[in-house]
C-alpha cells in the first residue's frame, strides 16, 4: 500500500503484535555486540591520545559521544521493529541513490576494512608469541578463525562468544583505569564542555565525539535486534534497555581509556603514535611503569578489543548483505518473522560476503594498501554516518513508520545534531584527502 506521494505506508500497529513485555536484564545482547563491534582498537587509540593531548578536558565529549551514538542506534532499533522491516528495505523505499551508496560501501569498505581488521587482531597476537610467526600470518590466522566461527555458528552462540569478550575488555580497561590512579577531581571538572587550548580544538573535539563506538555497526544493530527474536513493538522497550546498556558499556571503555592518556600520557608528555601500532607503544609503557604482567594482561584486552569487531563485522554486515541481496532479488519487503528464523545466516549472500571479507583483503597484508583505494574508502567510511542519521529522519519522520512510533523532539534533535556533526566530519576527512596525487 502507497500513501498519496507514491511512498509505501507502514503497516497498521495493530498488525503487528505488540504485546507487553517487561524491560529486563536477561534479555540484554544485541546492544552487547553493538558495544564490542562498534569500539575497535583505532577507538581506544583516539581516545589515549585526546588523554594524553589535553588530560580530561574532553571528557565530555566523550559521554556525548556516547548519546549521540545511542539515539542512531535506538533509531535503527525502532525502525525494524515498529514496521517489521530491514533497514535496507526502507532506504530502498527512499530511492535506487541508497542502493548504489550501499553497493559502493560494502564493496570497497569491506575489502580494505577486512585487512585492517585481520592486522589489528595480529598484532597483539605478535607481541605476545614474538616468535611463533609474522604479522600477516597471524592476520591471517585471525581472519580464517573467524570466518570459520561466523559460518558455522548462530547469532545466540555469536552474542555469547561476543559477551565473554565484552567481559575481558571490560575488566583489563576499568583495571588500568583504577591502575594510574585517577585524579577524580580534575575528571569531574572534564564533564563541563570545555574546549582545550588549541588551534584545531573544535575538530579534535568533533572527531572525539564522532569516534565512539561504531558506524556501520550502528546499522546492523536493527538486525542483531531481529536476529535475537525481537521483531515487534512488544519489544520495544526491551530494546531501548539493551541499547542504553550498550552505549553504558562504550562509555566506560572510552572513559577508561582518556584516564590511561590523562594519567600515563599526558603527565609525562608521551605522545602515541596513530592507529593500532599505538597500543603497541602502550604495552611497552605499562610494562616500564607496571611490570610484564600488567603489559600482556593489556594485550589480552588490545585482542578481545579487535577481535570483536571483526567477527562482529563479518557476521552484522554480512547479514545486510544478505538482506540487500534478498530484496533485489524478491523486489519486496521482508518480514521481521523471516529474518528471526536466522534464514539470513545460513543464505549464500551471508557466506559470500563473509569469503569477500577474508580472502581478497588477505592480499593487502602483504602488498600493502592501494593508495587510490584508501582514499575512496576513506570517503565512503566519512560519509555513512551522515547517510545513516539522514535517512532515519526520513524514515521516522514519515507514513512509512507507524505514527506511534515516529519521532518525537528530543529523537529528531538527537539525529539532527548527529547528522550534521557527522557532516562536518565528512567534509574535513573528504578534504584532508590527497586528491592531487589521487590523479
Amino acid at each position: 500500500m502507497a500513501d498519496s506521494s507514491g511512498n509505501p505506508q507502514a503497516p497498521q500497529a495493530d498488525a503487528i503484535d505488540s504485546s507487553p513485555r517487561k524491560s529486563s536484564w536477561k534479555y540484554i545482547g544485541p546492544g552487547i555486540v553493538v558495544a564490542a563491534t562498534g569500539v575497535g582498537a583505532g577507538d581506544l587509540v583516539a581516545t589515549l591520545i585526546a588523554g594524553s593531548s589535553f588530560g580530561y578536558t574532553l571528557l565530555w565529549a566523550a559521554i556525548i559521544g556516547c548519546l549521540v551514538k545511542i539515539s542512531l542506534a535506538e533509531a535503527a532499533g525502532r525502525w525494524h521493529l515498529s514496521t517489521g522491516r530491514t533497514l535496507f528495505d526502507g532506504w530502498a523505499s527512499l530511492g535506487r541513490w541508497t542502493t548504489w551508496f550501499f553497493v559502493g560501501y560494502v564493496v570497497i569498505w569491506g575489502f580494505v576494512y577486512g585487512a585492517a581488521a585481520m592486522s589489528s587482531s595480529a598484532l597483539p597476537l605478535q607481541a605476545l608469541f614474538p616468535d611463533v610467526m609474522d604479522l600477516e600470518w597471524w592476520g591471517i590466522a585471525c581472519g580464517l578463525v573467524g570466518l570459520v566461527f561466523v559460518w558455522f555458528n548462530k547469532y545466540a552462540v555469536f552474542e555469547k562468544v561476543m559477551t565473554v569478550l565484552v567481559g575481558v575488555m571490560f575488566v583489563v580497561t576499568v583495571y588500568l583505569a583504577i591502575r594510574v590512579t585517577p585524579n577524580l577531581g580534575d575528571a569531574f571538572a572534564g564533564l563541563l564542555p570545555v574546549l582545550p587550548d588549541a588551534d584545531d580544538s573544535v575538530l579534535n573535539t568533533l572527531g572525539l565525539i564522532g569516534g565512539v563506538g561504531g558506524t556501520i555497526t550502528l546499522a546492523a544493530y536493527g538486525y542483531w535486534v531481529n536476529a535475537k527474536g525481537w521483531t515487534n513493538t512488544g519489544w520495544m522497550k526491551v530494546m531501548r534497555l539493551d541499547n542504553r546498556v550498550a552505549y553504558a558499556t562504550t562509555g566506560i571503555f572510552v572513559v577508561s581509556m582518556l584516564f590511561v592518556g590523562a594519567e600515563l600520557l599526558h603527565s609525562a608528555n608521551v605522545a602515541l603514535a596513530s592507529g593500532d601500532k599505538g597500543l603497541l607503544q602502550l604495552s611497552d609503557i605499562l610494562e616500564e611503569e607496571y611490570g610484564t604482567a600488567t603489559a600482556k594482561f593489556f594485550l589480552i584486552g588490545f585482542f578481545a578489543t579487535s577481535f570483536t569487531s571483526l567477527i562482529g563485522v563479518w557476521h552484522g554486515v554480512s547479514l545486510m548483505f544478505a538482506d540487500f541481496v534478498e530484496r533485489y532479488r524478491r523486489g519486496d519487503a521482508t518480514r521481521g518473522e523471516d529474518i528471526a528464523a536466522g534464514r539470513r545466516e545460513r543464505s549464500l549472500p551471508f557466506r559470500i560476503y563473509l569469503l569477500w571479507l577474508t580472502f581478497p583483503p588477505m592480499v593487502l597484508l602483504f602488498q600493502g594498501q592501494p593508495f587510490r583505494l584508501i582514499i575512496i574508502y576513506g570517503v565512503l567510511g566519512a560519509a555513512f554516518l551522515p547517510f545513516l542519521a539522514g535517512t532515519l529522519l526520513w524514515l521516522l519522520n514519515s507514513a512509512r513508520t507507524p505514527r506511534e512510533w515516529r519521532n518525537g523532539a528530543l529523537s529528531n534533535s538527537m539525529l539532527v545534531i548527529a547528522g550534521l556533526l557527522f557532516l562536518v566530519l565528512c567534509v574535513k576527512q573528504i578534504w584532508d584527502q590527497p586528491w592531487s596525487e589521487f590523479f
